[in-house]
């Protein structure tokens, strides 16, 4: 009875996810980015009769479901058979597998042939038999759904906490997800300030680290760092994700936006891409980190008004940098085995202190 009641839940999600009764966020979506490989093997683990770990859902005021766990496995499953749709609602193309492990003959697999696959010729594609389609789409999948919550704070606490443990998404990944979840145009907002060239200068980020969201990790650290008191107790990485949580709902933008564009505005002109690397002799080294990026970048926002009354803005930029590096402070930001509690407490409060004179 309930391998029936599982291979059922199966089967409501994908009608109802074709009737649109079953949300992907599209935001949420634009995260789905496992590699052929992986949606390979869980195809694999469809066919060898492997159930897979509950997805959990939200249940709407109108009876409709929102996914909160389960992105990955839903989006391949549903991109393979050729129903996932991007988010602007066209279908995307579906997918052909490689071959695994166990079952070498997934090679260009396909659920059926089809001209919209792109990186494997139609001749070429090797479209499932009957009964593989039907172990598919028999297979066990438990749907765990959890009744309308009665706050937003309810939802992204468990959407956290349900992820917080996996490997399909890193911190900030899951962060951007709670930031959608609590208002999505702070989410954009953040997303814009991420894209600034001036930014992305002075960050000195590579494809990978973006692609992996280091930029927007930044926004999070300058936003709450900037505009959020740290008590010393909580870990940093749950200070920034409760942090962000309280400046999404405040969804101020006006004042951080401006502030934001004026300080990386001014740390580009000053210095460019070496504006947050440590200085020796006069000479940048190194990478760009979290600790010149809380002394000197927060540093600088927090003073933002006071640095614009000066009569040269960027120069003077430029020489409290240079002189920060070689002030005895510095070291205190790099003793062996410091704890990030401890760091933030003192890159932050000094590097406000550094840039009010």
């Amino acid at each position: 009875m309930l391998k029936d009641e599982i291979e059922a839940a199966q089967r409501r999600v994908m009608n109802m996810y074709k009737d649109k009764e079953f949300v992907i966020n599209p935001d949420f979506q634009r995260l789905f980015r496992w590699e052929i490989g992986q949606k390979s093997k869980l195809i694999e683990s469809l066919l060898l009769g492997i159930p897979l770990p509950s997805i959990f859902v939200f249940e709407k005021e109108d009876a409709t479901w929102e996914l909160i766990d389960g992105l990955q496995r839903i989006s391949t499953l549903l991109e393979f058979m050729g129903e996932l749709r991007e988010p602007d609602g066209q279908l995307k193309p579906p997918t052909a597998l490689v071959a695994t492990k166990y079952l070498p003959s997934l090679d260009k697999a396909v659920w059926e042939k089809s001209e919209d696959i792109l990186d494997v010729p139609i001749d070429e594609q090797n479209p499932l038999m009957g009964p593989q389609q039907l172990a598919i789409k028999r297979s066990r999948l438990s749907v765990e759904i959890l009744k309308r919550p009665s706050e937003n704070a309810t939802k992204y606490d468990l959407f956290q906490r349900l992820n917080a443990g996996g490997i399909a998404a890193n911190a900030q990944e899951l962060r951007n997800c709670i930031i959608i979840m609590v208002n999505g145009q702070y989410a954009a907002f953040m997303r814009d300030l991420a894209a600034s060239e001036a930014f992305l200068t002075v960050l000195s980020a590579s494809e990978d680290q973006i692609e992996k969201q280091r930029h927007m990790e930044y926004v999070s650290r300058f936003l709450v760092h900037t505009y959020v008191p740290y008590d010393g107790k909580l870990d940093v990485e749950e200070f920034i994700d409760e942090g962000i949580v309280r400046l999404a709902e405040a969804n101020e933008t006006q004042k951080a936006g401006a502030t934001f564009s004026a300080t990386f505005a001014l740390l580009n002109q000053a210095h460019g891409n070496n504006a947050l690397r440590r200085f020796q002799d006069g000479v940048p080294t190194g990478r760009v980190g979290l600790a010149a990026f809380e002394a000197i970048a927060v540093g600088v926002a927090k003073n933002i008004d006071h640095i614009q009354g000066k009569t040269n803005p960027t120069e003077y930029v430029r020489q409290r940098i240079l002189d920060l590096w070689q002030s005895p402070a510095v070291q205190s930001f790099y003793t062996a085995g410091l704890r990030g509690t401890i760091r933030i407490q003192r890159t932050v409060p000094i590097g406000s202190e550094w840039f009010a004179t």
